[in-house]
């Protein structure tokens, strides 16, 4: 990825993320949010991860932001009221930006210096070996394909089964949750 394309997309991120704590009115911070996503897509896609690029337009800024701005509406909120600005707030917020640069600056000084190793045919054949032989997975990596929906699929259904099926179970509880607010609002 071009340096200036990184640039630009991390900008995007920065302002649509500040753009979500400075404004007050709600659906303008989700579209906010909206933008901050944008930005990440447009950074993994430069990444060459074009799957997790595009699913995160479609299932995050489609779909979630879609239902946010729908229970931002349906609730009906109102511009927050401006509060007298005391001395807690900013010293708690400085705290807290404190507390979170010096875990930051922890975390990347224990992290190694790695790099990722080349994809080539013969790394690629040699991670062919830790799946199922006959498998579609094991099979383009032997030719020296990266299958990468199918790496992310096996992932998620292997080891993450259990949390992919939590996730499933409150995004339905959310849901239904949604729509019994609304019928009682609207009785």
């Amino acid at each position: 990825m071009p340096s200036y394309l990184f640039w630009l997309f991390s900008t995007i991120m920065l302002i649509g993320g500040t753009a979500v704590i400075a404004f007050r009115n709600p659906v303008s911070s989700a579209l906010s949010v909206v933008t901050c996503f944008v930005g990440l897509s447009g950074l993994f896609i430069g990444l060459s991860a074009f799957f997790v690029g595009v699913i995160q337009i479609l299932v995050y800024t489609g779909a979630v932001m879609v239902l946010f701005l729908f229970i931002i509406m349906l609730l009906d909120l109102k511009d927050e009221q401006k509060r007298a600005k005391g001395l807690a707030p900013a010293l708690a917020g400085f705290t807290l930006f404190i507390a979170f640069m010096v875990q930051l600056i922890g975390v990347l000084s224990r992290t190694p210096d790695k790099t990722a190793p080349p994809l080539d045919a013969a790394t690629l054949t040699a991670a062919a070996t830790a799946f199922p032989s006959g498998g579609k997975i094991a099979a383009n990596l032997a030719e020296g394909r990266l299958p990468d929906v199918h790496l992310i699929g096996h992932t998620l259904f292997t080891q993450y089964n259990l949390p992919f099926q939590i996730l499933g179970v409150l995004l339905l509880v959310a849901t239904i949750g949604v729509v019994a607010l609304s019928k009682r609002h609207a009785e």
